[in-house]
């Protein structure tokens, strides 16, 4: 049987390459390929924890699954849980599936409890949390009751987070990690992770939705672009994420694939220490640097100038943009020097996506240009995230999914630029932000949550603490040998149970 999540999914295929799906529809009776061959970019920060950045990776495989997933639409849709109802405001009801781990053991309405559980009370709680408290109850073993503190009426996309997938009882250890070697509910299994290099996964036969047609997966971690290109053009690997721009034109034009993303590359200042404290210099960082230079020079045309946090592949977002007012005005060359007072400007690039390091360098000239004293720092994401979150540095060009945790715009805009945001790497603390986050959050009519977003959106941007310069076009290496892969504007999927080689 295919599931509602299948046919949702099946509209994103590209054919013949994508004929496949996100979730459900692996038939037992079909015949299956041999093992994927897979490269992708960012090595793990702490073992495939779903409590880190790592956490898209197993939905990238196909290995966990939360209560429910993302639509085509961007809407819900059932994944362990089969149905829902929202019974008040701050109450919903969960039916379950039948479902099996990958150790074997049961999927039941405990099994929920105890992973939700954890997921709150963790030491670094995943960013989709960070603005709700969950209170979760099992009715019997097929209902899970799920409360808030507050009305959450887009909880069922929240649910869909990467981070907040269900995992085995032995996932969870006394120390507070959490592993999902062996202990998730999709169609792929990890059975070996090698450290920050590799990882090896098999086929999990039984699968609540059907056989997978691979067999398995062999996942190498390539943070080099152009290794990752090489890899796929020697037939090394089978699949290539991230393609760089400056490479894509060595692939040919059956495997090269682009999508538009709903990823926006930002400069994003420190306004709690270093020299961004002042308003007047944040002003002048904005009126320096320049997105649209970046887009043929360093994006080789994979890209657009960003007119604000959310890009074109967020479809509704143009059309509701609210005009930005109430701006602190730029200092002069002379005044930024005066005040700066020779100061360096600590500009943080990061590796993991190739043109980040170009386009800090582009930024630094256009600084310098505007009178700053620049110095970058560039090394691999997994060396610096720490230093980040610690604010260690006065600017960093981050390339960040905006839909990426829920498929709902508010817990970016609260992980991020809310005063208690858990990923605030600007440590924006403005009350009127705060409060213009909450009104959109609070929201339940798709239309009016849409344009608090987007009010939200301009009080953000009249801080100065980020500054939209590009919204990309993802380049995906896919062999002419494989067909069935998912091209996801979200980058949240890649891997279904439909993947394989011809």
């Amino acid at each position: 049987m295919r599931s509602p999540l299948h046919r949702l999914f099946a509209a994103l295929a590209l054919t013949p390459l994508l004929a496949g799906c996100f979730a459900a529809g692996g038939d037992a009776n079909t015949a299956t390929s041999g093992r994927l061959k897979v490269a992708l970019a960012v090595p793990p920060v702490q073992a495939l924890s779903p409590y880190s950045n790592d956490a898209t990776v197993l939905g990238k495989l196909s290995v966990a699954e939360g209560l429910t997933a993302l639509g085509k639409d961007g809407a819900a849709a059932p994944a362990l849980a089969k149905s829902w109802t929202r019974k008040d405001d701050t109450t919903w009801v969960f039916e379950l599936r039948q479902a099996k781990f990958q150790d074997g053991t049961e999927f039941t309405a405990e099994s929920v409890v105890n992973a939700l559980d954890h997921a709150g009370a963790a030491k670094s709680k995943p960013r989709v949390l960070s603005d709700v408290t969950l209170t979760v109850k099992a009715d019997d073993a097929d209902t899970v009751t799920i409360t808030t503190k507050t009305a959450d009426p887009v909880l069922p996309l929240r649910l869909a987070s990467p981070a907040l997938g269900i995992l085995a009882a032995k996932a969870y250890a006394a120390d507070g990690t959490v592993t999902p070697i062996g202990t998730g509910t999709g169609p792929f299994k990890i059975t070996k992770l090698t450290g920050k290099t590799g990882a090896t996964l098999d086929r999990f036969d039984d699968y609540w939705g059907g056989q997978a047609k691979a067999a398995g997966i062999d996942v190498s971690w390539i943070a080099d672009g152009a290794a990752r290109t090489n890899a796929l053009r020697s037939g090394e690997v089978d699949i290539a994420e991230w393609i760089p721009t400056a490479q894509a034109k060595l692939l040919d034009v059956n495997t090269r694939h682009d999508v538009p993303s709903v990823r926006t590359d930002s400069l994003i200042l420190n306004t709690a220490a270093g020299i961004f404290t002042d308003e007047s210099l944040r002003a002048s960082a904005r009126a320096a640097v320049d997105g649209s230079a970046l887009v043929n020079s360093v994006f080789g045309g994979y890209a657009d100038a960003a007119q604000g946090l959310f890009g074109p592949a967020v479809g509704w977002a143009s059309g509701q943009r609210v005009p930005v007012t109430g701006r602190a005005t730029a200092a002069t060359t002379d005044e930024i020097k005066a005040k700066t007072q020779g100061r360096t400007l600590r500009l943080a690039a990061y590796t993991n996506r190739a043109e980040l390091p170009e386009a800090a360098s582009v930024l630094q000239q256009q600084l310098e240009k505007a009178g700053f004293t620049v110095q970058q720092d560039v090394r691999e994401y997994t060396q610096m995230e720490a230093d980040l979150l610690a604010g260690k540095y006065d600017a960093l060009l981050l390339s960040r999914v905006t839909l990426l945790d829920t498929g709902d715009a508010v817990a970016y805009l609260t992980s991020d630029f809310m005063s208690t945001g858990v990923y605030n790497i600007a440590d924006l603390k403005d009350p009127t932000v705060d409060q213009a986050i909450a009104a959109a959050a609070a929201e339940a009519g798709t239309a009016e949550r849409q344009q608090k977003i987007m009010r939200a959106e301009a009080e953000i941007l009249r801080t100065g603490a980020v500054i939209p310069l590009v919204n990309e076009k993802v380049v995906q290496g896919v062999s002419t040998r494989v067909e069935g892969v998912l091209l996801d504007p979200r980058e949240r999927s890649l891997i279904t149970v439909d993947t394989r080689l011809k």
